[in-house]
């Protein structure tokens, strides 16, 4: 709503909505990476741009529509999370970050050469904050390891988009701080009114009934082996990884103004 746009259409339904194309399209999968994930049949990067490329090949997107555009992409970490389900080791992982940085960059110049003239692209969030990883301390603090490497993503990242921005006359890549709006909302006790807000921010809404269950967890007759709070509205996070939808509210006011320098 604050950019003046509808939500684009998913790439998968995109035969269902030929009316909503002109809104744009959603190639995202969730769960994906710039590698191939954890997930059966689960889309890279690469592969979801292939599809970009193929609509721009078959003249549903024009140069034109590219120019007056903005693509968004974002990179959550499941990269990080399979190199470790993979063997991956926590002293491995600082060698493995340049090198999703690195197909970052390949598939940001890729965009870019296919028309695009404006791409945001996410700054990933404080991983060691989600409550997956702050369970282990009760949902009482941060693993400021996991932190310290999300921070040097972070940092090659402005590197990178940086140098390709210092490579064309008009820059073309912009860094949405997700970092930091996460970080200033979870460490931020009360809301403009002065009343608490997310007293516990780093607990899920929902939650499995014990550690052997998760969110949404049920057993063979659909019995529920999870626990939901009384008030989403007082959770920043749904589960052990995704924030609520006041969880993102809170970060859209932080980011807002990110955005509006923007357009």
């Amino acid at each position: 709503k604050f950019l003046r746009i509808k939500s684009p259409i998913a790439y998968a339904q995109m035969k269902l909505g030929v009316k909503k194309l002109r809104h744009g399209m959603n190639f995202a999968f969730g769960g994906s990476g710039v590698f191939d994930t954890l997930g059966d049949f689960l889309p890279n990067m690469t592969t979801q741009i292939d599809y970009f490329e193929k609509l721009i090949n078959d003249s549903v997107y024009t140069t034109l529509d590219l120019h007056s555009s903005v693509v968004l992409v974002a990179l959550a970490g499941n990269d990080y999370g399979a190199f470790l389900a993979n063997g991956g080791t926590n002293q491995g992982l600082r060698s493995f970050i340049p090198l999703v940085i690195n197909q970052l960059s390949t598939n940001l110049k890729r965009i870019q050469k296919m028309g695009a003239t404006k791409v945001i692209v996410t700054a990933l969030e404080p991983l060691g904050c989600l409550p997956r990883t702050t369970e282990s301390s009760s949902f009482k603090k941060c693993n400021a390891t996991q932190n310290l490497d999300v921070n040097f993503h972070n940092l090659l990242l402005r590197q990178t988009v940086a140098k390709l921005n210092n490579e064309t006359n008009n820059p073309t890549f912009f860094i949405l701080d997700l970092y930091k709006s996460f970080t200033t909302v979870l460490q931020r006790k009360n809301n403009h009114k002065g009343k608490l807000k997310f007293e516990t921010p780093l607990k899920p809404c929902c939650m499995g009934i014990s550690n052997e269950f998760s969110c949404g967890s049920a057993d063979e007759n659909g019995t529920k082996l999870y626990k939901l709070c009384s008030n989403p509205k007082s959770a920043f996070f749904w589960d052990s990884s995704h924030p609520t939808q006041a969880g993102w509210k809170a970060v859209y006011t932080i980011v807002k103004s990110s955005l509006a320098q923007l357009f």
